[in-house]
């Protein structure tokens, strides 16, 4: 049966529909906004893998060039490996459903979204996580939504839904924002250094068209929905459980209420484990697995309480507290800047790279493609939290912290024109216990400063945590490890002393309240400041000098109609200049020539050959040229580069002049005076620079 349900979302129309596409899937929908179109399907296992103890649930999200209007480039011609974009886009999927499947079930799951077509001005990453949750919520699956997703921008203070990319480059704030019909659940984002109030504003807008969206998915229900299949949660047996706390509770309990490092309290916690099993071996065979499981729910109780009922963590901090904190600048001597940040238990190396405008990124997709000046990486090692792991690759969730970490600190970069350079950060987790996305947005500003990129102010970034029973509730600053892993929230906060520039928040309940919000976001400014503080007695302003292992960039702007001059034919003079002077010379469709070396002089005598080559001869004007052709009745002068004219044998000397090799040969250096322009030829003398030096020798007055 083929349904169609539709509401008016910033003034353009938001369809579902379903009946139509993929009937095979356990849930499929169209989802259209202006003439973008993604389909995405859901389709999950009859039945969980044995022994299986948690839910597999993958989401992928795929862009079609076909729906552009474009063909793939390479030999391939065909889709390849998902780029960054999907790959963040499935993130943006992902995270507000993960939460609304509900708890016991574990078949493994899978969620696919396909851009069918695409009108170059919606995103359709919004739509695909709508469309996720719209599938799921008509399918037999259980799913404890819907839930609906919007983008949200700010353009002369009035904030927008869901706006196009022209308007996106024009707003000081882009959000991504989900959450059910009365609480939000995902916030990913970033903004020009605005105030909490206007974030909360904007997440305030966003709950509103979310509302329309998830009534609108609940009318497709009411007319397509089928019934969910049932949840069968296994209960352990209430003797089991009494023997392992008589066993373990006292024990868990002093551990928790302990302040231990992060591989103590690992250890203490395993020990326990091996002793609670093995007191229990005999009396339940083969329950470990149920055991562990108790000791786990064990442990997360306990610190929750103790957070809730005295406000003191594992760590024995308060909820308000940050780490200590450790920077160290400069540390690797070849790099063009580098950082070791360390917060607690959480450490990461940084480095910064200069290049030209050669090392941009060319970024293609469904939209027009662009350049990027500006890269931040992020990598975790396994070594980072003690572990063997396969080194394969970037993951998903490295290139997300990666991303959000670039969002913080692209706002404050310099213009093209006031720093020229393409700089990369890579930021390398050494140690991991809480928020090493927000170590790295630290690292990556005190690296940008140790390379003396002019960043105009330091950039911060804090994870806070939350803990959450019915009605009671910590907001946790600068979180652990475990109070992500055990707690209710992971809501990371970056910004200057001014205000925020990129934002991160996921949860593990169904949603939470704008007063929480408030108090998370009141709470994350503090905590910034105070980590703000620590950077500035690090290191103030950026460095005024370059590393001398950077490239020397200069930059000079020239008149459009003269760029195809410095080119030549066939690329012959820019290459010639670039054989000559040892640099790399760039130049865009306005006339920006980028020349880079590793010499600064290089640098700057290619600058003044190019100012040569397009400057304009004039009348009257003393020039240094070079002979480069001798004839009988006189001989030609490069005065500049490109630019040749007669020095006539009459104008060579004051006296009589029989042979012109008599005064020059081929490759001479010759002053002269430009006499006039006649017909584009140019006429010049060296009798009249000698007259001029005589008339000033003798007092008389040029």
């Amino acid at each position: 049966m083929l349904v169609t349900k539709e509401v008016e979302i910033g003034g353009k129309i938001f369809s579902i529909e379903t009946g139509r596409f993929a009937k095979q899937a356990s849930g499929a929908v169209m989802v259209k906004y202006g003439e973008t179109m993604v389909l995405v399907t859901t389709v999950a296992a009859e039945s969980a893998a044995e022994d299986q103890d948690f839910f597999p649930l993958q989401v992928e999200y795929r862009e079609k060039t076909s729906a552009a209007g474009k063909i793939p480039g390479g030999f391939i011609k065909r889709e390849g490996r998902p780029t960054e974009k999907e790959i963040l886009s499935s993130r943006l999927i992902d995270r507000p459903i993960r939460p609304l499947f509900p708890k016991g079930f574990k078949n493994e799951t899978q969620v696919v979204a396909f851009v069918f077509s695409h009108d170059g001005e919606n995103d359709a990453d919004v739509l695909g996580a709508v469309g996720a949750s719209a599938a799921l919520t008509i399918s037999d699956i259980p799913f404890d939504g819907p839930c609906a997703e919007v983008r949200v921008g700010r353009v002369n203070g009035e904030f927008i839904v869901n706006p196009t990319i022209k308007q996106i480059k024009e707003s000081d704030i882009e959000l991504v924002v989900a959450g059910t019909a009365d609480s939000i659940m995902m916030v990913e984002g970033e903004s020009k250094e605005i105030g909490e109030q206007d974030l909360l504003g904007a997440l305030k807008f966003a709950q509103s068209e979310i509302k329309k969206l998830v009534e609108l998915q609940l009318q497709l229900k009411a007319e397509a929905g089928k019934s969910k299949r049932e949840v069968v949660v296994a209960v352990p047996d209430e003797a089991l459980v009494k023997d392992v706390m008589d066993l373990a509770y006292e024990k868990f309990r002093t551990i928790v209420y302990s302040v231990l490092a992060k591989e103590e309290r690992s250890a203490s916690n395993k020990e326990l484990a091996a002793f609670v099993n093995e007191s229990l071996a005999e009396k339940y065979p083969e329950q470990e697995k149920v055991i562990n499981e108790i000791l786990h729910d064990l442990e997360k109780d306990l610190m929750r309480k103790r957070i809730l009922e005295e406000g003191i963590r594992l760590d024995g901090r308060n909820t308000k507290q940050i780490r200590p904190i450790s920077i160290e600048l400069g540390i690797l001597p070849r790099t063009h800047g580098s950082a070791l940040f360390t917060r607690g238990e959480t450490q990461s190396l940084t480095t910064v790279t200069l290049g030209t405008k050669n090392d941009e990124q060319i970024v293609d997709g469904l939209f027009d493609e662009y350049t990027k000046k500006f890269m931040l990486h992020y990598n975790f090692p396994p070594f980072s939290v003690g572990e063997v792991g396969k080194m394969s690759g970037v993951g998903r969730r490295e290139i997300g912290h990666g991303n959000l970490a670039e969002r913080a600190l692209k706002v404050l970069m310099p213009a093209e024109e006031v720093f020229p350079y393409t700089v990369r950060i890579i930021s390398d987790i050494l140690e991991s216990n809480g928020s090493s996305s927000m170590a790295t947005v630290c690292a990556g500003s005190l690296g940008l400063m140790d390379a003396g990129v002019p960043i105009p102010k330091p950039v911060a970034g804090i994870a806070m945590g939350l803990v959450k029973e019915e009605e009671k509730f910590a907001v946790l600053s600068d979180i652990l490890g475990n109070e992500d892993h055990l707690g209710d929230m992971d809501f990371k906060v970056a910004g200057t002393s001014d205000g925020i520039t990129a934002f991160q928040m996921d949860i593990k309940i169904q949603g939470i309240s704008f007063e929480i919000m408030e108090q998370a976001l009141n709470q994350a400014k503090d905590g910034r400041l105070h980590i703000l503080g620590i950077m500035n007695t690090a290191i103030e302003k950026p460095r005024e000098q370059l590393s001398s292992y950077a490239p020397r960039l200069i930059t000079m702007k020239v008149e459009t109609d003269q760029i195809g001059l410095i080119i030549g034919p066939g690329g012959k003079t820019i290459q010639g200049m670039q054989r000559l002077f040892g640099v790399d010379i760039n130049i865009d469709d306005f006339g920006t020539v980028s020349i880079a070396s590793p010499n600064k002089d290089s640098a700057a005598k290619c600058k003044d050959y190019i100012k040569k080559l397009t400057a304009t001869p004039e009348v009257g004007e003393v020039y240094d040229g070079v002979i480069t052709k001798i004839m009988d009745f006189g001989a030609f002068v490069e005065i500049l580069p490109g630019k040749e004219g007669l020095l006539h044998i009459s104008q060579i000397d004051s006296k009589r002049v029989n042979k012109v090799t008599d005064y020059f040969k081929e490759g001479d250096k010759v002053t002269v005076k430009l006499l006039k322009i006649e017909n584009g030829k140019y006429s010049l003398s060296r009798k009249e620079l000698l007259k001029e030096n005589n008339n000033s020798g003798n007092g008389t007055e040029k």
